[in-house]
């Protein structure tokens, strides 16, 4: 005899053009065998007039936009909710209500990890090169002498130093990327065993060391209270004449000030920026007049057809679920303290 369909529902706030990005046909197509959903809500006004379909929801597949509720919110809509499904990143500001009470949460973190440890890795790559700089004094000075200067008071990619901020998920995604360049790779993470660090080849070390040893420094530090301006002037005045921090992690870890004195202080120096904060950069902030700082949108993350992928890496947390078995994709409130 076959196990009846779960009841599910899609949620949020961003529209049903989210859900069928994340979600893409073939992965619906494969959820619609176990799951009977009930039409989407697209803005938490909608749950009341929804609440008898809400009060037999067993699952909520959801992604960027997911509604933040509250404990006793949770308990009053969704009495038979078993799991929530976000096909996307970080779950740090809606996940915890849920899990405290009991309700078990799978989040892509996995999936969209891959394209921000894909951008990082190139961007270092092309910083060991002194791509940056040079391709500007060359642009702009048409002084071929000059830029190529530039770019070999660099050592290149085999056997100088690259620090990596956070051995989380993408930073170790970062390393595993890095091992075929024969670099030496540095790591502060406090939470990282001195075992592990062994096995990944990497050496553990101090922030200040990290800075000052590195010729390419990558920050992957989780989004928490403790990290916010963790990254200030004593670290970034440390950095080599001509030493690239490239920050994919969170915007808010940086104290911005602090990173355009050291830049303005050696002009050398480089700063390759996909998250500030606040985001966008406020007009008149000196990151748009500095020639040493690189800016780009938010773009390291999934997007267009990678967006995908997570959907995909959720209906897979969906049939672990439905198993009974472990799965890589769970998140738990232990795990809140230290991911992104």
């Amino acid at each position: 005899m076959e196990k009846a369909l779960k009841k599910g529902i899609w949620m949020t706030s961003q529209g049903i053009q989210a859900i069928k990005n994340a979600y893409n046909e073939e992965t619906q197509k494969e959820l619609s065998r176990y799951i009977s959903f009930f039409p989407g809500i697209w803005d938490p006004s909608e749950m009341e007039n929804r609440r008898e379909d809400l009060r037999q929801t067993e699952v909520i597949f959801t992604t960027w936009g997911m509604f933040s509720l509250t404990e006793e919110e949770i308990r009053g809509y969704f009495p038979k909710l078993q799991a929530v499904f976000y096909g996307a990143g970080s779950v740090q500001y809606f996940a915890r209500p849920f899990l405290k009470n009991g309700i078990r949460i799978y989040s892509a973190f996995a999936a969209n990890a891959v394209p921000v440890a894909e951008y990082t890795t190139a961007q270092i790559i092309l910083a060991g090169k002194g791509f940056y700089q040079a391709s500007r004094l060359y642009k702009e000075t048409g002084d071929f002498k000059k830029a190529s200067a530039y770019s070999h008071s660099l050592s290149g990619n085999y056997g100088d130093t690259v620090g990596i901020i956070g051995a989380g998920t993408i930073g170790r995604m970062v390393i595993e990327r890095l091992r075929s360049l024969h670099l030496k790779i540095l790591v502060f993470d406090p939470f990282l065993p001195a075992e592990k660090a062994e096995s990944m080849g990497v050496e553990i070390c101090s922030l200040p060391a990290l800075f000052s040893r590195s010729q390419v420094i990558s920050n992957h530090l989780a989004n928490n209270e403790q990290t916010k301006g963790m990254l200030d002037y004593s670290l970034f005045s440390a950095m080599r004449p001509y030493a690239v921090f490239i920050n994919t992690g969170r915007g808010a870890q940086v104290v911005e000030k602090d990173l355009v004195r050291a830049l303005e202080e050696e002009p050398g120096r480089t700063a390759v920026l996909d998250v500030t904060w606040p985001e966008p950069v406020e007009k008149g902030h000196a990151f748009y007049r500095l020639p040493n700082v690189i800016l780009t949108p938010h773009i390291a993350g999934s997007q267009e057809m990678e967006v995908a992928r997570m959907g995909s890496y959720m209906g897979e947390a969906f049939r672990s679920f439905l198993e009974g078995d472990s799965c890589p994709y769970e998140v738990t409130e232990a795990m809140l303290k230290t991911m992104a």
